[in-house]
């Protein structure tokens, strides 16, 4: 059966159980990674104090999600796009719970209900921190309304020009735009803007 499963699926079943011992090693990794820089944001530090609360409760789902995000934190902070704000966290919780649903899918079709439930603990998990995190997300509402501003501002510009889908998102999403850091799925946005240029 284990072949048939995807790459993340055969990771999962054959992964090594978590240390039961705290790691302090870890926490100061991850804070010497800021300290020469702006403080971490607010979340992170939570998340951070949260691991040691977890490690101690015995928490086994809230330890690996939370040493999950940490450690791609730590990884994003040795490139060129770290993650500095509590959107751009909320952004990566989001992401991993994507995958945790995408892997419990897998997981449903193999016949392997133990790990679907792992995957959506872990999920509820990921979307309890992003609810908490005090980043307000974007409605779908709000979308169509900064499309429908950039759509209608480009035509104003050029009227016999055709609207090029690359200038839509730059307005939409870009320095000054309305979305500009918030909350937002890249891809969310192209559906939507696709879809009201067809419209057009």
């Amino acid at each position: 059966m284990a072949s048939s499963l995807s790459a993340r699926v055969f990771r999962t079943l054959w992964q090594t159980p978590c240390p039961k011992q705290p790691n302090p090693s870890y926490l100061r990794v991850v804070s010497r990674a800021y300290s020469a820089e702006a403080p971490p944001p607010p979340l992170l530090a939570k998340l951070k104090g949260d691991l040691k609360t977890a490690m101690r409760a015995k928490d086994a789902t809230r330890l690996a999600v939370l040493r999950s995000i940490l450690a791609a934190t730590l990884n994003a902070s040795k490139t060129a796009s770290p993650i500095t704000t509590d959107i751009q966290l909320v952004a990566l919780l989001r992401k991993t719970g994507r995958q945790c649903k995408e892997a419990a899918a897998e997981f449903q079709a193999a016949g392997r209900p133990e790990l679907v439930e792992k995957e959506e603990a872990q999920l509820r998990v990921l979307e309890e921190y992003a609810a908490g995190s005090g980043v307000e997300s974007v409605s779908e509402a709000q979308i169509q309304e900064a499309a429908t501003a950039a759509l209608a501002s480009i035509a104003a510009e050029n009227p016999d020009a055709k609207i090029n889908m690359t200038e839509v998102m730059k307005r939409v999403l870009g320095p000054g735009g309305p979305l500009n850091g918030k909350d937002v799925e890249k891809n969310e946005v192209a559906k939507i803007v696709k879809e009201m240029m067809n419209k057009a």
